[in-house]
């Protein structure tokens, strides 16, 4: 602790957003190039160094944040880095993706903005890339054992690189052209520029691990076969069966899924499109469904310059505020936030019918309607109560020429037969179904992240890769020393 009185001396300070009419002209990031550190240092004295840091439980990695905040206070970015890793396969990941559950968990959060733990976070990474702090860590010897990680998201990726520095012989197999999961197609460029997740592929190649992209498990190569290459099996193929809005006109063109129009902006952002063949430039584009997801299609929309994007959330607006009754602290509170995407859509007034930025709250689809052609050009809603009942006397109508559903997912996708040519035991939610050892019932397969716990936080698919490492490792050799942060029963912590 650097500074006893740093949390009474200096206010919050976040990381500085670009102007908004800047930043929608680009695909870059909406932070303001090299101004995190001049301010960081500060921040983290604001740490209080409690007796009992609430934000390692709220963190599923169990970050050791008390001692990066001093750290980094004292300026002291090696050790800081060093306490970081220790944790966290990909700080730099979270530093830009994760929600901070942390935040929530402050203790300074009790009656005072909390530390500004995230970017803090992503301080650190970004300084131990530029210092050379975070070099490959091959291991010393091979233990002769191979493992197949299957999907290269967050969980994925962390699995293969504890796996690959415990000595094991790994290969990831992807699906897609390139790796990175949900993080290289489905997160926009102004979230998370896609050098951060190559620079650690990279770091991951040199370590040992293997790549096979453009590989289908279950269809390109089957799934009995790929389990009896391998001494063991790692599932980390996310939530990707996507849910489905079953009302009148569904079937109408114009009407997609949010993961079927996010991955092809960023396509045209590595360089293999030109244009967006799911482009909202000039069309009137409606957004259902209000998580981070529908976030993400609202920045791209703009981006694409849309006529006008709506995004509707079916519950009413929060508050600005914690409700200490229904959620106190140190649980992640439901309050009005505002990301950059709606910040964007507010000051440029891109939803000239919303209640507040770009969203229309309270707010339930009934059914859509389109031209001769068999195009969606309408979407009729309805305001709805606390219970989703409809409120008589509230329904109106918008225009749409493109609707984006982003209602979440229900599990893994079961198209590609990997699921059925293991046998593998489901559960009724539709995640596979895995033991307190995160087994399957097939010998020597495993589950993690998203596919078997359900849609989740990055962080907790990070804290999914790191366990599930460890007790396949545990199979492999009889023991481990690999960190293992949460069993596949823990969850955030609720009232």
């Amino acid at each position: 602790m650097a500074d006893p009185k740093g949390f009474l001396n200096t206010p919050r300070q976040e990381w500085p957003r670009r102007p908004v009419e800047e930043r929608v002209r680009d695909w870059d990031e909406v932070y303001v190039p090299r101004a995190l550190l001049p301010i960081i240092s500060k921040q983290a004295d604001r740490c209080m160094d409690c007796g009992i840091p609430f934000c390692h439980d709220a963190c599923p990695l169990g970050n050791l944040i008390p001692e990066w905040n001093d750290l980094v206070s004292r300026e002291d970015w090696r050790a800081a880095a060093d306490r970081l890793h220790a944790t966290n396969n990909f700080p730099e990941f979270t530093g830009r993706l994760c929600p901070a559950p942390c935040e929530a968990g402050c203790v300074l959060a009790i009656n005072q903005p909390a530390v500004t733990i995230k970017n803090v976070e992503c301080a650190i990474a970004d300084r131990a890339w530029q210092e050379g702090f975070a070099p490959p860590s091959p291991p010393d010897r091979l233990s002769g054992r191979t493992v197949a990680v299957v999907g290269s998201g967050p969980t994925g990726l962390a699995a293969a690189q504890q796996l690959t520095r415990a000595g094991h012989t790994v290969a990831v197999y992807e699906k897609d052209d390139r790796i990175g999961g949900l993080m290289r197609y489905g997160i926009p460029e102004f979230k998370m520029e896609k050098h951060h997740l190559d620079r650690r592929i990279k770091q991951m190649r040199v370590e040992g691990t293997r790549f096979r992209t453009s590989t289908a498990v279950g269809r390109d190569i089957g799934a009995a076969e790929l389990r009896s290459r391998y001494d063991a099996v790692v599932l980390a193929t996310g939530a990707t069966a996507w849910r489905e809005l079953p009302v009148p006109g569904r079937e109408l063109r114009g009407i997609e899924q949010a993961m079927a129009y996010l991955p092809l902006a960023n396509r045209v952002c590595e360089g293999d499109l030109e244009v967006s063949p799911m482009s909202a430039a000039g069309k009137h584009v409606v957004i259902v469904g209000g998580g981070d997801t529908g976030a993400d299609c609202l920045g791209t929309a703009v981006r694409e310059g849309a006529a006008s994007v709506t995004q509707l959330d079916i519950y009413a607006q929060p508050g600005t505020e914690r409700d200490d009754d229904v959620e106190p602290w140190p649980t992640y509170p439901k309050v009005y936030r505002l990301s950059a995407a709606h910040e964007e859509a507010r000051d440029l007034g891109s939803a000239p019918a919303a209640d507040a930025d770009a969203r229309l709250f309270a707010a339930s689809t009934l059914r859509f309607s389109g031209d001769d052609d068999g195009h969606v050009r309408r979407l009729r809603l309805v305001e709805v109560d606390a219970l989703r009942r409809p409120v008589p006397g509230t329904e109106r109508t918008l225009p749409a020429d493109l609707v984006l559903l982003a209602l979440g997912f229900s599990g893994p996708d079961r198209a590609d037969g990997l699921v059925d040519q293991l046998g593998l035991d489901m559960e009724p939610r539709g995640t596979i179904t895995r033991d307190a050892g995160f087994a399957t019932n097939v010998p020597g397969v495993f589950a993690a992240g998203d596919a078997a716990r359900g849609q989740s936080l990055i962080v907790w698919a990070i804290a999914e890769g790191r366990a599930v490492a460890a007790a396949v490792d545990a199979y492999l050799t009889g023991s481990s020393r690999l960190p293992a942060p949460i069993s596949p029963y823990d969850r955030p912590m609720t009232v």
